[in-house]
């Protein structure tokens, strides 16, 4: 995608006096400054960006934009020098606009969820009603970017330039729909500003990312910036109100104007969730849309897939399609990869799902939802990657061992921490009955062959991911596929 240069001023940023200059494009990473780019420094974890500034000039940097903290290093860089620097009072925020008006398009109507758990599906329902209705359209996140356009991801929410660059090809290769994710990380980094939302949604909060927000009220506040500070005074916001946490949500979109989709069991809601029936092979849903009732099939496993899709359906309804038509398509939605997956059945008729639970509601939601589609056990495979909240392990462990018939513990990825030292976290909270497998291929080989007629085995924690992460390095590790594999050796397939 060819860009051409573009003014500081053309980008919101205000220069000196004589230093509008015109930059070729934007790096946050000082090794990939090219020449004419502007660099922005940003504070980091570790250090703050201004410290790369010196690096970022000897690449050729063009103008370097940083905040307060970052103001008097990057002058002694920039001491004796022509190139303009700019300081903010928020770089994060600055850049993810600069960015916007630097790559100038993205799909005309765009909406993003957040919530603890359920974006991915949110996202991706929202996406394949757009196409179902024939529409040109993708979702963003964890997942990467699939449909109309498919590109990988490595972050639920990508960083701003990546972001706005992405948008800019979607855009140009016809993606007039698109669903993102919103991740409270990409929320409290500023990722989202410069997306222009027409809707956005929440679907939960629990547990999960205490090691990066300090508290849960930060945490919270992170995901609440959707509203109060992404999504428009124009925009909808489709809110689940059956969590706590909504009713705070409604009460702030309703002080900035915005309109409300409200979806839960409350009489309240515009989308009111009435009755779900189970089977083996999905559900039937009845709901009110503003009173009139609706009866729906779904084709996918759990109780809370129920919620996620009429959200979905309350986004697509904001941006303009018919109701009617809406759900009419909903039957035609398929199981999003790594969410309650299906990943194999075995000749006894016993069947092995793949889920991405990996907070303690998310486990306890999961096995929950599963029950009423089982008629025999269920069997539970969980883990914790290291080197994020540790305490939510032992929760995690007593959440199975509370909703599974029998509980394998095993690695999730437990990237530079001690495997066992994790596992035993998980142990304590799982309780003396269950039992510690450390690798998981073979855990979900004890898993498959433990199963009966009528039983089921879920395992959780990695969903869609195809590698293990161990220490510093990614293993090829595919749960759905592991799962195959042990089915097809047990049932003698191979």
């Amino acid at each position: 995608m060819a860009l051409t240069a573009k003014p500081l001023s053309a980008l919101g940023l205000t220069a000196r006096p004589g230093s509008d200059v015109a930059v070729t494009g934007l790096s946050v990473d000082s090794r990939l400054v090219k020449p004419g780019h502007l660099f922005a420094a940003l504070p980091g974890t570790r250090v703050h960006g201004a410290t790369f500034v010196t690096a970022a000039l000897e690449r050729g940097a063009g103008a370097v934009l940083t905040d307060r903290a970052g103001e008097d290093t990057a002058r002694q860089a920039l001491a004796g020098g022509t190139v303009p620097l700019l300081v903010v009072e928020d770089a994060r925020l600055a850049l993810s606009c600069a960015a916007a008006l630097f790559f100038g398009a993205q799909p005309a109507t765009m909406v993003a969820v957040t919530g603890t758990n359920g974006k991915t599906s949110v996202a991706t329902f929202t996406r394949m009603i757009w196409q179902a209705l024939g529409l040109d359209a993708a979702n963003i996140g964890t997942t990467g970017v699939e449909g109309a356009f498919a590109a990988p991801s490595s972050h639920t929410t990508p960083e701003p330039i990546t972001l706005h660059r992405l948008l800019a090809e979607m855009a140009a290769a016809g993606v007039t729909h698109a669903a993102m994710e919103a991740s409270s990380h990409g929320l409290a980094q500023r990722r989202l500003d410069g997306v222009m939302l027409k809707a956005a949604a929440f679907t939960n909060f629990t547990q999960d990312h205490l090691d990066y927000h300090a508290t849960f009220d930060e945490y919270f506040d992170a995901k609440a910036g959707l509203f109060s500070r992404v999504l428009p005074e124009e925009g909808t916001a489709v809110i689940n109100t059956d969590d706590p946490k909504g009713a705070v949500l409604v009460e702030r979109a309703r002080a900035r104007g915005q309109k409300l989709i409200r979806v839960g069991q409350g009489d309240t809601c515009e989308i009111q969730l009435q009755g779900q029936r189970f089977d083996a092979a999905g559900q039937d849903v009845r709901f009110l849309w503003q009173g009139g009732p609706q009866m729906v099939r779904l084709p996918l496993i759990g109780g809370f897939q129920a919620m996620n899709v009429l959200t979905a359906a309350g986004l697509v309804i904001a941006c303009g399609a018919e109701p009617k038509a809406v759900f009419e398509v909903l039957p035609q939605l398929a199981t999003v990869r790594g969410r309650m997956q299906l990943a194999a059945t075995r000749t006894n008729g016993a069947t092995v799902f793949v889920d991405y639970a990996h907070t303690p509601d998310a486990v306890e939601t999961a096995l929950r939802a599963l029950r009423p589609h089982v008629l025999g056990r269920i069997i539970a495979i969980v883990g914790a990657g290291g080197d994020r909240d540790r305490t939510k392990r032992p929760l995690m462990g007593a959440a199975a061992a509370a909703h599974a018939d029998a509980v394998i513990v095993t690695d999730d990825n437990p990237r530079t921490e001690d495997p066992a030292l994790i596992r035993a976290a998980v142990m304590a909270g799982a309780g003396p009955e269950a039992t510690e497998v450390g690798d998981r291929a073979e855990a979900i080989l004890r898993g498959v062959d433990a199963l009966g007629p009528g039983d089921a085995l879920l395992i959780m924690g990695k969903g869609h991911e195809r590698g293990q992460v161990i220490g510093t390095d990614v293993f090829p590790f595919d749960d759905a596929e592991q799962a195959s594999i042990a089915v097809a050796a047990l049932d003698g397939k191979i």
